[in-house]
């Protein structure tokens, strides 16, 4: 580390989805003579670790898809009717303090803490140390505009009426939900309280933005910055982890690429893949019917189809999504934010099926930038899917748009902006 090299601890908690971002942002940390920590849920340790980035473990802990839970309740989070409340109210909240107890061990020494948007004991932390602290988030959804209104998982046809009623009325739909979920914040309320803190604003809306500096780790393509968005948010693309060789692409993939046209890639991400129900199958079928070439990353050996595939269909259950999504014509995924981002950086149209949180959300804006389509868990059928997929191959502007979008996206540097931006809110907090 150089002279000026900060210790700066960045915590999350989630999925791969919400873990890749931050370990893009720790190895530009490093490069840049700093020594990063990522602090979040111990399954993660050999992933991290392995990549070169220090570790610090925090609970909750997560289990893997190999434990017979799991299933059941990614099937509980992933409801959009209730799959919010249960996050917080089963996963987080009876950790919080435990959570806080381990990340003041991990903040030991340092001169920097960066949070996620769930991680509600860091910014406990935070004000507990009195450190320096950054706030992130993933997607647009989680800064709450009235400007830019979002799709609620639990009732995505008032969407379009949000968007022509304007901002009065949007403002008094986000205070409808402020009060909702106020509720839910009261054990955040109670540790504060305990820990001698001021109750402090809702943790979902401006109690998680740090008064400094707002990280939105996705492309201003995606979400650009809203009039209410807080005014030291800064906006700095995508944050992509690509390590190619922590597991590269299979051969048989590589060779069937190579075989013939860009093939149809179905893909439900690292945690919707558990609870994928028919899609697999239904996406056999569509592609089948169209006569397409198909790739399935199935994520799992419980998805694999109980049929021999037919001719020209494949399936993986992993492949890097920066080396396969471009070589695709069409990628059909459910919409989480890094899968979202890996698709527009492709450069191919989409068909988004999305289950829950910000998925609906970042499905309705794809569909704005004219990049591809969507569609409900409920109507992804054969015959459905087939009309979807048939405009999206037929109809030339959809990848013509694509390719703007992608082009733009790969201009782009989220890691790098990012990082510029939390030196200068470290030298700016030096020199004060």
């Amino acid at each position: 580390m150089n002279r000026t090299g900060k210790r700066i601890v960045l915590t999350t908690f989630g999925s791969f989805g919400d873990v890749h971002p931050y370990m893009a942002l720790a190895l530009e940390l490093n490069a840049r003579g700093h020594t990063a920590v990522i602090a979040t849920s111990e399954i993660y340790r050999e992933k991290i670790e392995g990549a070169g980035i220090e570790f610090h473990s925090v609970r909750p802990d997560i289990q893997g898809p190999e434990d017979p839970a799991t299933e059941e309740l990614l099937r509980k989070i992933m409801n959009p009717q209730s799959g919010a409340e249960f996050l917080f109210k089963e996963m987080i909240a009876p950790h919080l303090r435990d959570a806080y107890d381990d990340l003041m061990q991990a903040v030991v020494g340092a001169d920097l803490l960066v949070t996620h948007v769930i991680t509600f004991s860091a910014t406990i932390v935070a004000q507990q140390t009195g450190m320096p602290w950054v706030s992130s988030v993933l997607a647009p959804v989680s800064l709450w505009s009235a400007h830019d209104p979002l799709v609620p998982p639990n009732a995505p046809w008032i969407a379009p009426l949000l968007r022509a009623a304007g901002v009065r009325v949007n403002r008094a739909f986000l205070s409808v939900v402020r009060k909702w979920t106020n509720s839910w914040m009261e054990p955040v309320y109670k540790l504060r309280g305990e820990l001698g803190l001021p109750r402090g604003a809702h943790p979902l809306f401006d109690g998680q933005h740090s008064p400094a500096l707002v990280l939105a780790l996705f492309s201003e393509v995606l979400g650009a910055k809203q009039p209410d968005w807080p005014p030291q948010t800064v906006v700095t693309g995508f944050a992509f982890y690509d390590k190619k060789d922590e597991t590269p692409i299979s051969p048989e993939l590589l060779k069937f690429l190579d075989a013939g046209k860009p093939p149809i890639v179905f893909t439900l991400g690292s945690s919707a893949v558990f609870v994928a129900g028919d899609f697999f199958h239904e996406s056999i079928a569509a592609a089948r019917e169209l006569g397409e070439r198909a790739v399935l990353l199935i994520g799992d050996a419980r998805n694999m189809p109980r049929e021999p595939l037919p001719e020209g269909i494949v399936a993986f259950d992993y492949a890097p999504y920066g080396e396969v999504l471009p070589r695709a014509s069409v990628i059909v995924h459910q919409g989480g934010v890094s899968t979202t981002a890996q698709a527009l950086r492709a450069g191919r149209p989409q068909l988004v099926m999305p289950y829950n949180h910000d998925q609906p959300d970042n499905a309705a804006r794809i569909a704005r930038l004219g990049v591809g389509r969507t569609l409900t868990r409920n109507s992804y059928k054969r015959a459905r899917v087939v009309r979807e997929l048939k405009e999206l191959l037929e109809n030339p502007a959809y990848a013509q748009r694509a390719a703007e979008v992608g082009a733009k996206i790969r201009s782009e540097n989220g890691a790098r902006t990012a990082c510029e931006a939390i030196e200068e809110r470290m030298k700016s907090k030096d020199e004060g």
